[in-house]
């Protein structure tokens, strides 16, 4: 058994830095093992969700502009698998949820950033996946508790998101973090102890500075994806940092 992530995929720099989060990255990666790679991207946003299904090399997409020339440089060549995708439509289709194919999309950062440091050989093949941000928290948790079988079939499911993600109120010059990003997650981490699925469907109007946390909820849906792929009781945080004062990189395993 391989229990599903939500990873917090940052800032494009990720792929091309050594810091704290990247080395945590490559030693997640090197103690994993597994035969596919299902991935929730939050810079794949569909209205009906869409699962790339292909056998090829993804292109590497680089979907950021403003950043030093190497970053452009990178490739990651992972293949896809119709295989897995079928997997996942399969499931998909048993549980109710809509869902299209796509075979030309390439890989985005919330995908191919995170990946370069956990596979570097590019020899797992993935299955990237969109995200409606506009559906509620209960959906998006029924979108991956549809996909719980996989983690018995060695396929790793992946949520790419972050948390706290307010990008006009970050601090590029800040040397600790914000009390406040720290209050939200600590939130989400005590409800996640306390087994309070509905009062973290709740988040908006419960959490402590939800607004300023999540103001649009593209990168935080990744997180009740990958929750509902695993089992909240088994919730663990697996690293914790923060970057430029309040973005995240609390990453949990389910």
């Amino acid at each position: 058994m391989i229990s599903p992530l939500f990873l917090a995929h940052g800032s494009p720099m990720l792929a091309i830095e050594d810091k704290s989060y990247t080395r945590f990255l490559k030693q997640l990666g090197a103690e994993l093992k597994p035969d596919a790679i299902v991935i929730f991207t939050a810079h794949w946003e569909t209205e009906t969700i869409t699962v790339s299904s292909h056998n090829e090399v993804y292109e590497t997409i680089y979907d950021f502009y403003g950043f030093p020339d190497e970053l452009y440089t990178l490739k990651y060549p992972a293949k896809g698998s119709t295989a897995a995708a079928k997997q996942v439509t399969d499931f998909f289709t048993e549980h109710g949820i809509q869902w299209e194919s796509d075979q030309t999309r390439g890989l985005d950062h919330g995908s191919w950033t995170m990946l370069y440091h956990m596979f570097p050989a590019a020899d797992v093949p993935v299955v990237q996946i969109s995200v409606n941000p506009f559906l509620s928290p209960a959906v998006q948790h029924s979108i991956g508790a549809a996909l719980k079988e996989l983690s018995n079939q060695n396929i790793l499911v992946i949520g790419s998101g972050v948390t706290v993600h307010n990008l006009r109120a970050v601090n590029w010059d800040a040397d600790k973090s914000d009390a406040w990003a720290v209050e939200f997650d600590e939130w989400l981490v005590q409800q996640m102890k306390e087994n309070q699925l509905q009062k973290l469907f709740r988040y908006r109007t419960e959490a402590p500075y939800a607004e300023l946390a999540v103001p649009r909820a593209e990168h935080f849906v990744p997180l009740f994806i990958a929750m509902g792929a695993g089992d909240l009781s088994r919730a663990q945080v697996i690293y914790r940092d923060y970057e430029f004062g309040n973005l995240s990189y609390m990453c949990l395993s389910f």
